[in-house]
């Protein structure tokens, strides 16, 4: 097993069980207690566990504001999103969520001919007033965190809606879980979408890969391609393209 394969495996065990005994871990991973400290060393430079003598626990994720993300890894999310709007073609009716690296699409996407935007983010529908883009927003709450609105079926009919591409953002990926997210609002939304939509591209920068949070958006499978920037490791690279699943990588100077 590799490293990192290891390490994760560590992370979902203690988050299943809250909190672990070293000892217990040995024997569960059948290695030495030198590996395991190494690889607890590692868990708790990235704030995912936090360790005490003897064990480990479990942190949980908390989503910060969208405020406060939207500079986190911006040169990233910047790159990512212009390789995402480069998959928009005029005359397609598209859907762009309300994560942080998805709101960064909106620039790059103003020399589009007959192109709709359908969305729930808030930013997104304000940087596009005033374009010829015409911009349809799902009617709902209003999420102020995220300043996005959440679908409540009965003010908006998804069937009526012929999606080409659909560009989510994602919490959380990996390989068991597929996409995840902290709002189990957000995800509902996402899930309706991902129904209707004919292609599905998910925008995410790597921190978000080995990582689940608190909901299930949807398997691996159901996204046709994640676009990601190229600090992805190798090791999770292979990973996911040995599991059949189509990464875009996009280089970051």
């Amino acid at each position: 097993m590799y490293t990192l394969e290891r390490q994760q495996h560590i992370l979902q065990y203690v988050r299943n069980n809250k909190v672990v005994k070293l000892v217990t871990l040995t024997k569960e991973f059948n290695v030495s207690m030198e590996t395991i400290r190494r690889d607890i060393q590692q868990l708790v430079q990235e704030k995912k566990i936090e360790k005490f003598y003897g064990g480990v626990k479990y942190i949980e994720p908390v989503e910060g504001l969208m405020d406060n993300r939207i500079t986190e890894q911006l040169t990233e999310k910047i790159a990512i999103a212009q390789a995402c709007a480069s998959f928009v073609e005029d005359g397609d009716c598209i859907f762009i969520d309300s994560g942080t690296t998805t709101y960064q699409m909106t620039p790059f996407l103003l020399g589009k001919e007959k192109l709709t935007v359908v969305t729930n983010s808030l930013p997104v529908a304000f940087d596009l007033i005033g374009s010829n883009i015409e911009v349809m927003i799902i009617g709902g709450k209003v999420r102020h965190s995220e300043k996005s609105v959440t679908a409540n079926d009965f003010l908006f009919r998804f069937e009526h809606l012929n999606i080409n591409k659909a560009f989510l953002c994602a919490s959380g990926v990996t390989l068991e879980k597929g996409i995840s997210d902290f709002s189990l609002e957000e995800a509902m939304t996402r899930k309706q979408l991902i129904h209707i939509s004919q292609t599905v591209y998910v925008a995410t920068d790597s921190t978000k890969f080995n990582k689940d949070v608190a909901i299930q958006v949807c398997s691996l499978d159901q996204v046709d391609m994640i676009i990601t920037d190229n600090a992805l490791s190798q090791e999770t690279f292979k990973q996911f393209k040995d599991a059949g699943v189509q990464l875009k990588v996009v280089t970051i100077d």
